[in-house]
């Protein structure tokens, strides 16, 4: 458990209850309550068949949560009936935190996102780590099939109001922040694993090792 933190005040400037929470925030409407689904109706799926990106969270035996963002053409998330979605797995930097997560712990959560919009879908489940040779051919994108693909199970799914992205203006490029100067992931490399190397070396390296291929 996390200690007392004296730049918000000590244990009295941490909320550390439902109570005190709710004292804060207030009770949610009976709408908003009612809203969660533990199945995908037509509306959660016609909402996954448009997105392109989704995120996909899950937790190490730590408890130490992971993020990792999926993206492929709109409809790449395929819902195989009304409680389950599969995910086809592309290549990445082959780290696998979600695949070993889930061989510990099969509880994930999903945010689905389509550009242009401001609701975003939730999804919570379990996952399972599948090889399924006619499940992974029917994911194929350019003629590249994956090799493996998470299938989740869901247990509870919401839409989410849009209140978030109207704030961030994301949807809106006359309010996105100039980020040229910001590092790229190889400059964020090198600084954060104390590399010796150049940028280009790095790429150069990725290129190789096949990790700048899409499918």
């Amino acid at each position: 458990m996390l200690a007392p933190d004296d730049r918000f005040g000590g244990i009295d400037g941490i909320v550390t209850s439902d109570d005190e929470l709710r004292s804060i925030i207030g009770t949610p409407t009976p709408q908003v309550i009612a809203k969660v689904t533990d199945r995908l109706d037509s509306i959660c799926t016609e909402f996954i068949a448009k997105s392109p990106f989704c995120v996909v969270a899950s937790s190490d035996p730590s408890g130490t949560i992971d993020l990792s963002p999926k993206g492929d053409p709109p409809g790449f998330v395929r819902v195989l009936d009304e409680h389950r979605l599969v995910i086809p797995d592309r290549p990445g930097n082959r780290r696998i935190d979600t695949f070993r997560n889930l061989m510990r712990d099969p509880r994930v959560g999903l945010i689905f996102i389509i550009p242009g919009r401001g609701e975003t879908l939730r999804i919570a489940g379990e996952a399972r780590v599948v090889r399924d040779a006619a499940l992974l051919r029917s994911l194929q994108v350019k003629g590249k099939v994956p090799v493996l693909a998470l299938v989740v199970y869901v247990v509870h799914a919401f839409m989410h109001c849009p209140k978030c992205m109207v704030r961030s203006g994301i949807w809106q490029p006359q309010q996105w922040p100039d980020s040229d100067d910001l590092a790229d992931i190889g400059a964020a490399m090198i600084a954060h694993g104390k590399l010796d190397k150049t940028p280009e070396q790095m790429y150069e390296d990725a290129q190789r090792a096949g990790l700048t291929q899409l499918y």
